[in-house]
């Protein structure tokens, strides 16, 4: 019987990067002209959404968003989410519909196809290099300045030990929505982890339960504010994750 569950999930693996490539290929043409100058981020960032929800439909998957607060359409926001698997990624995006812009290890830009468009749309930092994290903050930067907002999973990567329900934030995405006045919105991914995870025999269809949070803002805060601005942004998500009863 476990065998047998084994290889449907194999195969459901399988479907679900077959899902993330053929709508990318015959895209392509439109994406290569969508992510050629940045001034049509907001087309592709549509497009995006649409491949998103393709892929969350195709693997039986169906999202339930509870919303705390509503989006300023003329505001830009750090969007901060806990972090189980790479379906974040396309629940974030179907999840919001304010263009962000995703900061992502880079080792996700290896992916084939994939890979291409997220190096020509995403902020990719390298996690063992200074220099790096430097580069990327600058890049977040100017990408704020353009009006856009930004997505980071604070916890810097997916714990190798799956007991963890919450790693501790890194605390690059809250200097910035410090620097530049922005409030920070935190999201809780209930169901990721039980779905999706980087564990290959693992998961199935049902559920992804989403908990947009209200906002918390740095209007007038410093840097001196950081450590607990990101505590309770920490505190918020770990609160949700831990409550024994979820809607």
């Amino acid at each position: 019987m476990q065998l047998l569950k084994n290889v449907l999930i194999l195969f459901w693996r399988i479907w679900f990067y077959i899902l993330l490539v053929v709508p990318i290929v015959l895209m392509f043409p439109v994406l290569v002209v969508f992510t050629a100058s940045e001034r049509f981020y907001p087309q592709f960032f549509f497009c995006a959404r649409v491949w998103a929800k393709f892929i969350i439909f195709g693997m039986g998957f169906y999202r339930k968003v509870h919303r705390e607060q509503s989006f300023d359409k003329q505001a830009s926001y750090m969007f901060i989410a806990n972090h189980y698997s790479m379906l974040d990624i396309m629940l974030m995006l179907s999840t919001i519909n304010h263009p962000f812009v995703f900061v992502g290890k880079k080792e996700l830009a290896k992916i084939p196809i994939f890979g291409f468009f997220y190096r020509r749309t995403c902020i990719l930092v390298d996690r063992s290099s200074p220099q790096s994290r430097k580069a990327v903050f600058n890049e977040a930067q100017r990408r704020l300045k353009q009006g856009n907002s930004i997505c980071i999973f604070p916890e810097g990567g997916v714990p190798d030990d799956q007991s963890i329900i919450l790693d501790e934030f890194k605390e690059g995405a809250f200097k910035l929505a410090i620097d530049h006045q922005i409030s920070i919105v935190p999201l809780t991914f209930h169901d990721t982890k039980k779905r999706f995870s980087y564990q290959f025999f693992s998961g199935g269809p049902g559920k992804l339960r989403v908990k947009i949070h209200n906002f918390i803002p740095t209007e007038n805060k410093t840097q001196k504010d950081r450590r607990c601005i990101k505590d309770e942004a920490r505190a918020v998500i770990l609160k949700e994750l831990t409550a024994p009863t979820i809607s």
